[in-house]
């Protein structure tokens, strides 16, 4: 007998060999929620715990023949995008979100990685703010991203934030998740503007090396919680939470490595 139905979510972004971000963590953390992952590679990586060293991106022509087979193929309740690398990679993903009509589109918009590899190229950041942004139910920048997109320089406070948010509608946003990550608050406090309202999801600094892919699981954990059927609000707030008791039990993934890396930024799973 058929049992209730499993929330299936997308995620288009990058291949991170090492699994700690990207589509590999994507679907860990979409499994982790009970729902099913379903993946589309943008492009390859040549990375390690120590950071991307070279990028390609795949074959437009057939990301986009995969992406409409899933679409052709599967309920698809809700989309995570994360790393896109080129223009017309962008081009295709709206594309196909415009033919599919897809309501819980959720946006990281991965521009460099932590450690300062461009994954995103130049021309392609207005296309993604002109063309996806309007298709997103939420995009989920962090400072940098932030400030790169508003070519700013805001430090992350209190004060600054609803006017880093004003800016980010005035390109097309509908909702907006600030991530606090990278501010200079003493605590992690994400901001949800809705076009109404703002939410505030507090949690305490975690002192921790295992910080890469911490953006890939929150919003992959806000998309699983989306298809699930739950509220903006209540996706950030139990992914937030989902991320914090991951980032607490961090210490406890221990992997041999050829040799020892002080500055390593090991995966979170």
């Amino acid at each position: 007998m058929p049992g209730k139905h499993t929330p299936t979510v997308l995620s288009i972004a990058g291949l991170d060999p090492y699994g700690g971000a990207g589509i590999v963590m994507d679907a860990k953390t979409i499994h982790a929620l009970g729902g099913y992952a379903l993946t589309a590679m943008t492009a390859n990586t040549v990375q390690n715990s120590q950071g991307v060293k070279e990028m390609q991106p795949v074959d437009v022509d057939c990301l986009h023949r995969q992406l409409c087979a899933l679409f052709d193929d599967v309920h698809i309740d809700a989309v995570k995008i994360g790393m896109l690398a080129t223009d017309k990679i962008v081009d295709a993903v709206v594309d196909v979100l415009k033919t599919y009509c897809i309501d819980n589109v959720v946006l990281d918009p991965v521009l460099v990685s932590s450690s300062g590899h461009a994954l995103l190229e130049d021309k392609a950041v207005e296309q993604m703010v002109k063309s996806l942004f309007p298709l997103c139910r939420l995009v989920t920048p962090n400072l940098d991203e932030t400030n790169r997109l508003l070519n700013s320089r805001y430090s992350g406070s209190a004060k600054e934030v609803p006017k880093m948010a004003d800016a980010l509608f005035a390109l097309g946003a509908k909702n907006i998740l600030l991530k606090g990550g990278h501010t200079v608050e003493e605590d992690a406090v994400d901001s949800l503007f809705e076009c109404d309202s703002i939410t505030r999801f507090s949690t305490p600094r975690v002192n921790t090396a295992h910080t890469h892919g911490t953006g890939c699981v929150l919003s992959s954990a806000i998309a699983a919680r989306l298809a699930s059927g739950e509220s903006l609000a209540q996706s950030v707030k139990e992914a937030k939470q989902f991320l914090y008791q991951k980032l607490l039990a961090s210490e406890s993934l221990s992997l041999s490595y050829t040799e020892p890396v002080a500055t390593r930024k090991e995966a979170i799973f």
